[in-house]
């Protein structure tokens, strides 16, 4: 934490960062671990093949959009028949319950984009599997290195590797710093479910490629909300020049407005 004598974020302690990292290590924990204990919690096919929407409630109940086909043939969900038979998480037993219309309410759920335990489809899709792996990853490494520079921008960096500093501080790339990072943790996840959603590359992204893109992406997800609420300017009464940041570099009133 310190550097040439002087502390880097101008606190004496990090209880703040730590008491928000394990927060958000504990949140991201149960839910990661959950997506692979659940399954395992209920007898064994007694999920289908699943293949709802994101943001929607599928399959609540036997009368749920995932399970139900209308007469006319124009409105229909999945029809849940076809795939093995109909299913509503609300008859499962608390837990299980509670982790699968999680997984209901916030992925697709799409059978050939999912890992299947105990002959049970998972609660979320491969992609989101290293979306909250990253972000569990993400909240660790700001247990360890985060700190509260009173800007997210400068937050983030602190958690970053020391040899980048130089090249960030000296030659002024903050903001260039943490957009590249952005670029590198969005993009290959956006190419790769993009690209998979125009017929014309006839691409199916694979478990792997899910996985890894997903990764990064929960990485920075997890350090910018980690950063985003641990950065607090009160904590320095107010005044950047006690905030002192790598290299002796200290924050103005420019930098702080770019930061916002």
């Amino acid at each position: 934490m310190h550097e040439n004598g002087l502390l880097q974020n101008g606190l004496i302690d990090r209880k703040r960062e730590l008491k928000i990292s394990y927060w958000l290590i504990g949140i991201s924990g149960f839910f990661l671990f959950s997506f692979f204990i659940a399954p395992y919690t209920i007898p064994n096919s007694s999920v289908p093949e699943l293949s709802g929407r994101a943001n929607y409630i599928d399959y609540m109940g036997e009368n749920s959009w995932g399970n139900i086909q209308t007469e006319d043939g124009k409105s229909v969900g999945h029809n849940q028949e076809e795939h093995g038979g109909k299913f509503s998480w609300s008859e499962l037993n608390p837990y299980a319950a509670l982790i699968y219309g999680f997984g209901d309410l916030n992925c697709h759920q799409k059978y050939e984009r999912s890992w299947s335990l105990n002959g049970n489809q998972m609660p979320v899709c491969v992609r989101d599997v290293g979306i909250f792996f990253g972000f569990f990853l993400g909240a660790i490494i700001w247990s360890r290195r985060g700190l509260n520079r009173w800007t997210i921008t400068d937050s983030i960096i602190s958690t970053y590797p020391s040899i980048f500093y130089e090249s960030i501080y000296i030659r002024g790339r903050r903001s260039i710093a943490v957009w590249l990072f952005a670029a590198l943790a969005i993009i290959p996840m956006g190419l790769d479910g993009g690209i998979q959603a125009i017929p014309y590359f006839n691409y199916e992204s694979n478990a792997f490629m899910r996985l890894a893109t997903g990764i990064p992406f929960g990485l920075f997800i997890g350090l910018f909300f980690s950063a985003s609420i641990s950065a607090r300017p009160k904590y320095f009464q107010d005044d950047p020049s006690k905030v002192w940041l790598p290299l002796g570099a200290r924050l103005i009133k420019e930098d702080i407005k770019e930061s916002e």
